[in-house]
């Protein structure tokens, strides 16, 4: 009997994660590098920063590429982490960071932030190993890998959401370089994933698959991250599965202070993670605008944060933002609303960062804040993956998941750059299309909805 995915994929998730078991999900990663033991408070260093806006961006998006440089593999696969100022042996390598780093790397490359022929001919590299050698069924891979090898690692499953991120990476990259060998394995990567196989006789996609006891019984099922999965299966051109499907999973619907949208009670990334490729800007499928949706699921999220101001007293309008991610006490699946994952005061850059293309002002001031007032918060590869000011915590570590989403985040809102690139994929708007996305009259007339996107290229 196959299971909706509801708020028991958070408890399970929650309960294996403090178990240190890998799991079908993109937020997973190792904690055996993850401070222990009980903090001890300490005065947060104070940084007078003198950059712009797009100067501290920019310094975010440098940081990011490093890691995604740095911390990669022979085989062009990147770490699923690395401590904030490296020096690291972890061997562990996730393939969402991967897909997250091609996109690194192609805004990299139009950037200049390293030579350009090296960015290219790393990119090839990686694409060869994933195409020749990176294990793999029906085209789905391994959620985490030996970065060397790209063997198995932890037991963990063949994911459908992790191997949908590092298509999205894929192709990207495809469209990027004008580079045939570049191109064509992309084109055969993504070709061979069989999204049909996924389904497993159902109208909903499978979280993945153990070679020990085959498919996952969760399934994509409600609204979250998922999107990116299905609109990539609904546009291949060898694999395809049925519009129905687009259908088939459920848009529960929050309402919180007046803010009303669809959400699954999960953490804020679920409504970053899909727009940080597909443009949803200005379309909208039978039931809504989900660039809408995003926005007003951040405005809720900040207005929640700041709820819990009289417990913890460093929340405020210039310092919120909560979502999956390290804490003092381990890894943590935390956020709101409604809360869950009882929050302890601990800040996660990502969680505004994510946010930057749908309510640019307050995450830029919040990230502006941390810069300037939490010096321990920023290390070689940008924000740690978090920190709790009310005890002094400060995360050892930063996570390429974290890093991609907050780097794809903030070249979207400079550029539209990300958009651009992966929207010149046919099947992306093939995807689109059979999903029943159109243009709406409303953002034809007004395509800037408060806060959303405040600077992009004409």
């Amino acid at each position: 009997m196959r299971r909706d995915v509801g708020g028991t994929r958070r408890e399970l998730l929650r309960g294996l994660a403090a178990g240190m078991a890998a799991m079908p999900f993109s937020r997973l990663f190792a904690l055996d590098k993850v401070l222990p033991g009980h903090p001890r408070f300490v005065e947060p260093k104070r940084v007078r920063y003198r950059g712009t806006d797009d100067n501290l961006l920019d310094e975010i998006e440098r940081g990011a590429f490093d890691f995604f440089w740095t911390e990669a593999g022979s085989s062009g696969q990147v770490k699923d982490r690395a401590f904030v100022n490296g020096r690291d042996t972890h061997t562990l390598a996730s393939i969402a960071a991967t897909g997250f780093g091609l996109t690194g790397l192609c805004i990299g490359h139009a950037r200049r932030y390293r030579n350009p022929d090296e960015i290219q001919e790393r990119v090839r590299q990686s694409l060869r190993f994933i195409w020749e050698k990176l294990p793999h069924e029906h085209g789905f891979f391994y959620h985490f890998i030996d970065i060397t090898t790209g063997q198995r690692q932890w037991m963990s499953e063949v994911s459908s959401i992790d191997t949908s991120i590092l298509m999205c990476g894929v192709l990207t990259a495809r469209q990027h370089f004008l580079d045939a060998e570049i191109q064509e394995l992309a084109t055969k990567i993504y070709e061979r994933v069989d999204w049909d196989w996924m389904l497993n006789d159902g109208h909903t996609l499978s979280m993945g698959w153990y070679p020990e006891s085959g498919f996952i019984g969760m399934r994509w099922a409600h609204y979250c991250e998922l999107m990116m999965i299905y609109l990539l299966a609904l546009g291949s051109p060898t694999h395809p599965i049925s519009s129905r499907s687009w259908a088939a999973w459920k848009r529960p619907t929050i309402n919180y202070q007046g803010y009303e949208y669809i959400s699954g009670n999960d953490p804020i990334f679920t409504h970053q993670y899909s727009h940080a490729w597909f443009d949803f800007r200005n379309q909208r499928d039978a039931h809504l605008n989900y660039f809408q949706n995003s926005i007003t699921a951040t405005m809720a999220h900040r207005e929640f944060c700041l709820s819990l101001h009289p417990k913890f007293p460093d929340y405020s309008s210039r310092l919120w933002g909560i979502t999956a991610s390290d804490s003092f006490r381990g890894y943590r699946i935390w956020g709101g609303p409604p809360s869950f994952g009882e929050p302890d005061g601990t800040i996660v850059p990502c969680a505004p960062a994510g946010s930057l293309v749908f309510l640019y002002p307050e995450c830029i001031e919040v990230l502006r804040n941390i810069r300037e007032r939490y010096g321990r918060a920023w290390g070689n590869y940008g924000y740690v993956d978090a920190f709790n000011p009310l005890t002094g915590w400060y995360d050892n570590a930063v996570l390429g998941i974290d890093l991609g989403i907050t780097m794809l985040m903030a070249e979207n809102h400079r550029t539209r750059f990300v958009w651009r690139t992966f929207m010149k994929n046919k099947e992306a708007r093939r995807g689109m299309a059979r999903a029943g996305f159109h243009t709406e009259e409303w953002w034809e007339e007004h395509p800037q909805p408060r806060n959303a996107v405040a600077h992009v290229e004409p």
